[in-house]
């Protein structure tokens, strides 16, 4: 792809993208050399001058009789696709809400391999109630989907603000890693020697997520109040059978 096309790409669509890459490469310049250098008739140029300018991506000045146009720098790309994204974010709630109201019934998702594994985790970092619940096989997940993928779910679970009580079982090769911890939002017990599942569950707003081990290689999602609601008991009722973590700490 070229400048042209990525730019489309990133929603800067038509002849605003030839305006604006051409406005970049010109620096400071008057309509009519853009238009130019863009090939873009004069009238056309005026209308996509004003919906680049609505998007902050260049600014206007005045020199005698003519308008000069200056182009921001194109970190205003990045500014504007985060704000989009925010603004979602922001929206998805509601939306949801409106999804699930029309239907009545279960949404369900089914992934396969590495990428679909991590479409779910993505998913439950935008849980509405900031807050997630899990049965974790930490062997498991260091095999699939790895341990650099669920490090990094770790930090950006953190930085979001969303905590954590989770409860682990099967080998204890890995319990030194990811104790309670206040600043990292974790509780963590240990799940009673019986007690040993290949697959990890989440469980988030109205939403039941299972991730399972290396050989099956799949995340299934399940968007349902009931399911939910049953499997936040047997997770209660595990939670209180689990023991505490003897040493939490800050890290």
């Amino acid at each position: 792809m070229n400048l042209v096309d990525m730019l489309r790409a990133a929603g800067i669509d038509g002849h605003k993208a030839d305006f604006y890459l051409a406005s970049l490469e010109l620096g400071e310049a008057t309509v009519a050399a853009i238009a130019q250098k863009a090939g873009i008739g004069r009238t056309n140029a005026y209308e996509v001058l004003d919906r680049l300018l609505a998007a902050g991506l260049v600014a206007t000045v005045r020199k005698g009789a003519r308008s000069h146009v200056i182009p921001q720098d194109p970190i205003m790309l990045l500014r504007r696709a985060e704000a989009q994204r925010q603004m979602v974010h922001e929206m998805l709630p509601q939306l949801r809400a409106l999804h699930n109201a029309a239907g009545g019934k279960p949404t369900v998702r089914f992934f396969t391999g590495l990428e679909g594994i991590k479409t779910v985790l993505e998913d439950m970092l935008d849980c509405r109630s900031r807050e997630l619940r899990a049965i974790m096989s930490n062997s498991e997940l260091f095999r699939m989907p790895g341990y650099e993928t669920i490090a990094s779910v770790v930090a950006r679970r953190v930085k979001s603000g969303v905590s954590l009580r989770i409860i682990r079982c099967g080998p204890a090769d890995a319990r030194d890693l990811w104790r309670s911890s206040r600043r990292e939002r974790r509780t963590l017990r240990f799940a009673p020697e019986s007690f040993d599942t290949g697959i990890t569950t989440y469980l988030y707003d109205d939403t039941v997520a299972f991730i399972s081990s290396k050989a099956e290689h799949y995340a299934l999602s399940i968007q349902s109040a009931e399911m939910t609601a049953f499997q936040s008991g047997l997770f209660e009722v595990l939670w209180e059978a689990s023991t505490p973590d003897a040493a939490p700490g800050e890290a």
